[in-house]
């Protein structure tokens, strides 16, 4: 698969090296595409057209423009068009999902999460718990990699299910993690919270349009993921959520409602109670924003156009060519690599351990003096995300140079 890095906006490099910088900041922001532009004028102009009557009479009428989303975002996680949802932003939906699935007792109301959790995630759970009279330091079990290791090991998640399992009410872990770029076993980390008697959701913010999902035939019982990372649709863009069909039609499951909750064939009879859909279409509240849900059905429709697999095998390419270049170029030098080696285990990030310097300081001279964007986290982490859709392989060769030559300008 090519380089699909001419349909994108590429910001330019402030080194004056390049044209063009050599942008590794895609699992934090994507860059943007340029269709978007066109589409949102399109909704711009439908509403100074139409006014009000856009809802109906727009090019994409906005009353059922989320429909237009369901096919593509199914696509994308694995799941079928009824499981999917475009909605809200990914902590919301973290709660709105957590709202249903977890039903703690006073036997059963943990929730495991990864140590190394993205924090507004460990904030949702420690909320929920709390919001359910339980104290999160007991509650909120944080799984740890073994000492001396970045990444969690499956038969460890596996071991702990099985034997503290009776314990759990929830598992919720990262299925890319936002750290370290490892990839976890979905289908065995599943089976093994399900044969514990646990709900098991997933966090596909570092993973949706990253890594191939099968969400429905992985048995997952629910998840969420943001768009404005590997997606590209834009920041703070709209998130999504999946629901296995198993749960689609549990009128028992607690939720939320809003306007959007109730079934669309009745919705402007304007009835005081919910008429509920079998649907994940039943867990939104509100009409969706239709300026951000235009970008990310811009997005949606670039993946389906080049297709997962195809953007995962130059994903593994890439980030093996990265990881080589980082081994040569780097040698000698405090620089440890984090992310698991084996491609399979990863998706396309890797995060460097930088010895001596503070990664926010790196991340400024990686950009100023060599034109390289990538994410810093203090103290020590340098994160490069080698975007399938728009990196190349010059790029690989610019991040690694220019990091071997930032520890020792400045080392």
């Amino acid at each position: 698969m090519p380089s699909h890095r001419s349909e994108f906006h590429v910001p330019p490099d402030p080194s004056g090296r390049y044209a063009e910088a050599a942008y590794f900041a895609g699992n934090s922001l994507g860059l943007q595409p340029r269709v978007i532009r066109e589409r949102l004028h399109s909704e711009l102009d439908d509403w100074a057209r139409l006014g009000v009557e856009g809802h109906t009479e727009g090019t994409r009428p906005w009353v059922s423009y989320h429909e237009l989303l369901r096919e593509p975002a199914a696509r994308l996680v694995g799941a079928l068009p009824r499981e999917v949802v475009v909605m809200n932003s990914l902590t919301v939906n973290l709660h709105l999902m957590m709202i249903s699935f977890y039903r703690p007792t006073a036997e059963r109301h943990a929730i495991v999460i990864e140590d190394s959790a993205f924090p507004s995630d460990s904030y949702a759970v420690r909320s929920q718990a709390a919001f359910h009279g339980y104290d999160p330091d007991e509650a909120v079990i944080r799984l740890r990699p073994r000492d001396g290791e970045a990444a969690l090991r499956t038969e460890d998640i596996a071991e702990f299910l099985g034997t503290h399992g009776d314990r759990v009410a929830l598992v919720l872990l990262g299925a890319v993690n936002y750290y370290s770029g490892e990839f976890l076993d979905i289908p065995a980390v599943t089976a093994a919270g399900r044969a514990a008697g646990a709900v098991v959701g997933w966090d596909l913010a570092h993973a949706a349009g990253n890594v191939p999902l099968r969400l429905h035939d992985w048995d997952v019982d629910w998840a969420a993921w943001c768009s404005y990372k590997y997606l590209n649709s834009g920041p703070g863009s709209l998130a999504g959520a999946f629901v296995h069909e198993r749960h689609l039609a549990d009128r028992s499951l607690p939720k939320l409602a809003g306007w959007w909750s109730t079934d669309p064939a009745t919705r402007f009879r304007m009835d005081p109670v919910v008429t509920p859909v079998d649907s994940a279409d039943s867990w939104q509240l509100s009409n969706p924003p239709i300026l951000s849900m235009a970008a990310v059905l811009a997005s949606l429709e670039m993946f389906d156009a080049v297709g997962l697999d195809a953007l995962r095998d130059r994903s593994i390419r890439l980030t093996g060519y990265l990881e080589t270049l980082l081994d040569q170029l780097c040698a000698g030098r405090e620089v440890e690599l984090l992310t698991p080696r084996d491609p399979q285990r990863r998706g396309a990030q890797l995060s460097v351990r930088i010895g001596g310097l503070r990664a926010s300081e790196v991340s400024q001279w990686l950009r100023a003096e060599h034109g390289v964007f990538a994410d810093a986290r203090n103290p020590d982490v340098i994160r490069l995300a080698p975007a399938p859709m728009y990196n190349t392989f010059h790029d690989c060769w610019r991040a690694a140079t220019a990091l071997a030559s930032v520890m020792d300008d400045h080392g």
